[in-house]
This record gives C-alpha cells, sequence and structure tokens, in this order.
C-alpha cells in the first residue's frame, strides 16, 4: 500500500499576471507522495509553497503540467469539478481553525457530511467517533468559543477526517496554538498517519516539519531539497 502513488504533480508551473508583470509562482515543481506517507513543505514567505498548498487543495489550478491526485486528474477540473474532488478527496485542517463560533463541535465536524449528502444518523455516528479519536469526545456539545485553541485544532483534525478523505492537507496547523498544545495536536498527526492516513502539511517552522517522515523544501517556487532523495530536473 505504502509504495502506491496518491498525489503525482509533473512540471507544475504557475503564473500570476499582474499588469505586464507575469512573475512565476511555482516553476517545474515535481512531485510523488504515496500513501500513508506524512510530508511538510516548508519554504520562507513567498517562496510558492501557498500556491502549491492551494493546487494540491484542488484550490486552484496549474498553467501548465499535470496533477493527479487518487488516480484522477485535477489539473483541467472545471470549478464545479474542482469542488466535488475537495468535498470527496481532501480533508483540509487551516490555521485559522475555520469553525463556526457558536455551533458545538459535533455540529461543526458534521458541516463537511451535509454538503457530502451523509445521512443524518450516520452522521452524528462518525462526527463522535473523530471527535473521541482526537480526544474530546468529553466536548461534543461544547461551541467553539468554549474552547481552547488546541482543542479547536482538535475540532478541524476531526472536521477534516469526517468524509474519510484520501489525503490531510494541513496549513500551519500549528500556527494559533501554544507551543505545549502543538505538540500535542503534532501527536494526534502521528498517530493518524501510523493508523494509515496520508498527510500533506504546509509549515514554515523546522521543529513542526520534524514531525513528518519526510520534508520538501521549496524557495523561489522550485523544490530545493526533498528528504525522501527525489531527484528534480534542473530548470
Amino acid at each position: 500500500m505504502k509504495n502506491e502513488s496518491i498525489i503525482q504533480t509533473t512540471h507544475l508551473r504557475k503564473v500570476y499576471t499582474t499588469g505586464t508583470v507575469e512573475p512565476e509562482a511555482l516553476q517545474d515543481v515535481s512531485i510523488n507522495i504515496n500513501k500513508v506517507e506524512f510530508v511538510a513543505i516548508m519554504g520562507p514567505s513567498g517562496s510558492g509553497k501557498s500556491t502549491l498548498m492551494h493546487i494540491l487543495g484542488a484550490l486552484d489550478t496549474p498553467t501548465s503540467g499535470t496533477y493527479i491526485l487518487d488516480g484522477e486528474e485535477v489539473s483541467k477540473l472545471s470549478d464545479d469539478e474542482l469542488a466535488d474532488i475537495r468535498n470527496r478527496k481532501i480533508g483540509f485542517i487551516f490555521q485559522a481553525f475555520n469553525l463556526l463560533p457558536r455551533t458545538s463541535a459535533l455540529k461543526n465536524v458534521m458541516l463537511p457530511m451535509v454538503y457530502g449528502g451523509v445521512p443524518k444518523p450516520e452522521r452524528i455516528e462518525r462526527a463522535k467517533k473523530f471527535l473521541e479519536m482526537v480526544g474530546l469526545g468529553d466536548r461534543i456539545d461544547h461551541t467553539s468559543n468554549q474552547l481552547s485553541g488546541g482543542q479547536m485544532q482538535r475540532v478541524a483534525i476531526a472536521r477534516g477526517l469526517a468524509m474519510n478523505p484520501a489525503i490531510l492537507l494541513a496549513d500551519e496547523p500549528t500556527g494559533n496554538i501554544a507551543s505545549s498544545q502543538a505538540a500535542e495536536i503534532m501527536g494526534i498527526f502521528q498517530k493518524l498517519n501510523e493508523e494509515g492516513h496520508t498527510i500533506v502539511m504546509i509549515t514554515h517552522e523546522l521543529d513542526i516539519a520534524e514531525h513528518a517522515n519526510r520534508v520538501i523544501l521549496i524557495k523561489d517556487g522550485k523544490i530545493v531539497k526533498d528528504s525522501n532523495g527525489h531527484k528534480q530536473r534542473k530548470v
């Protein structure tokens, strides 16, 4: 299973047109990520890591190149098709949590399943299961504003798991929580990875990236280092 590719990008290029200037946010990015890998993508501000995250998360499409996620080519999908694949294949975990503030943890976790057409009894059962998995089985009725930052991120992780996605995509998941809670969150990610989940995490913090099994470094829109030893074609 571990040798099966789940993310494959080939010669990705992204150009943003601003007036007469066309800066390249990504240049010839080729990455292969297998199922059940835990990968951290690192880079300084302006390196292209956010652009890469948007493409991997089916929030944007490349100017050229291909992106295949779990056997489906994402690079040429329409907006509606992108929305569909996001809901089916990707569990998002954001730095800002993106929870509904006066809504219970249970209902926050159920939300993607509402959009996914999952019947209500199953939504409740699955939401409870994932909240217990992240250690919040006794907080299911608490609203977001009754929880600490670390607890809110746990709810966000449970919500990311709700649709049984092909990948969990975490964008600076420890950016808004205390360092002691950050260690707990990374422990949850490591446990989820051990249980068979593929995790791709964007971070600028080396100590957070080191919890992953593989670190990819991006700079000036290009992959400059891959700790898994994947060779990148010279531009």
